[in-house]
């Protein structure tokens, strides 16, 4: 039987980044060290109400970057001034947990974020108060996944970092222990 590997950067969490963090924010219990809890990540398409055969191509290239299978999104109520009915599939979504959520944060760190044009560091006040961190992507072309010849259309995507910090300074202080480049 084939020994499992642990995500490089769980590894770097358990030993580096969890003591360190105990240390800074002088806690006792190991137990209270703002984690990851889940990464959601979110494309949403407008021109799907027009073309819905625009979705396929879109949940494939999330499923690529994810390596897990997406959710296709419908809406929830119609709105009329978009043409957009209740039950249509206006989006796709993956929800990573465990080592995938782990490997997803390594790659767009050390990866993704890289790549990005005139790239100067993500934004600090991207926290929503309860220490989750949202961000925005404008093309799915900075993953290594993605194969440049086949995209016919960039669609941006939203990145949530959902973690156990209690409030923004502590979620903070985690993401930038991972490495997370943060503007100056």
């Amino acid at each position: 039987m084939a020994a499992k590997t642990i995500a490089r950067l769980k590894q770097k969490f358990d030993k580096e980044i969890a003591p360190a963090l105990m240390k800074e924010l002088s806690l006792d219990n190991p137990m209270a060290v703002p984690r990851l809890h889940k990464v959601v990540v979110n494309m949403g398409v407008g021109e799907a109400t027009q073309n819905t055969k625009i979705i396929d191509p879109l949940a494939n290239d999330l499923g690529q970057i994810a390596g897990q299978k997406p959710v296709i999104t419908k809406a929830k109520k119609s709105i009329a001034a978009f043409k957009v009915r209740e039950g249509m599939p206006i989006g796709a979504m993956v929800t990573l947990r465990g080592d995938r959520m782990y490997e997803f944060m390594d790659r767009l760190i050390n990866i993704a974020l890289p790549r990005v044009r005139d790239f100067r560091g993500v934004s600090t006040k991207s926290f929503d108060g309860r220490g989750n961190y949202t961000l925005g992507l404008r093309d799915q072309l900075i993953f290594p996944e993605i194969d440049y010849a086949k995209v016919d259309k960039l669609k941006g995507m939203n990145v949530t970092i959902v973690t156990t910090a209690r409030d923004d300074n502590e979620a903070l202080m985690l993401l930038k222990h991972m490495g997370m480049p943060f503007r100056q």
